[in-house]
């Protein structure tokens, strides 16, 4: 009895492993895979490109207004920056790095678009199929181009 429910579990495992590969070897499954580790490196690359270029361009116009130490204080204590407030273990609300994250998104959705514009016009419009079909002018049905009588109602056509 005990061994009927080992071989009956046994063969529920080699099922669920077959599909398993199955389902992970399909095409669009390796695709997304592709994706996201490209998605990883793309975000490291924006990120420098907000960084190391953007926000010092930025900083220029800010006069060096440092972000991350915009905060408020939720002690009603005045801290000199936001780690003296951490160091001290007040609850703050940083403003400042919200409004960091958020010129960084718009940043980053801007490179998107421009990158996404690029690649659509590096693409060659695909050229449009002829037709293969036409419209019977007696019962409307699509037929063959090359057909001389209409399968439907056997209607002559013009070639």
């Amino acid at each position: 009895m005990r061994m009927k429910k080992l071989k009956a579990k046994k063969g529920r495992v080699e099922n669920m492993l077959k599909e398993f590969k199955k389902f992970a070897l399909r095409g669009n499954m390796i695709d997304l895979a592709v994706g996201i580790i490209i998605g990883g490196a793309f975000t490291g690359l924006v990120n420098s490109l907000v960084n190391d270029i953007i926000m010092p361009v930025l900083n220029i116009f800010t006069k060096n207004i440092n972000f991350a130490n915009l905060f408020i204080a939720l002690d009603g204590v005045k801290y000199e920056d936001l780690e003296a407030a951490k160091a001290a273990n007040a609850a703050t609300i940083n403003y400042g790095a919200f409004i960091s994250g958020v010129i960084n998104f718009l940043i980053m959705a801007f490179v998107v678009f421009l990158l996404v514009k690029w690649i659509n016009k590096l693409k060659k419009p695909e050229p449009v199929a002829a037709p293969s079909t036409k419209k019977c002018a007696y019962c409307l049905s699509d037929i063959n181009i090359n057909a001389t009588r209409c399968p439907h109602c056997t209607s002559e056509v013009e070639a």
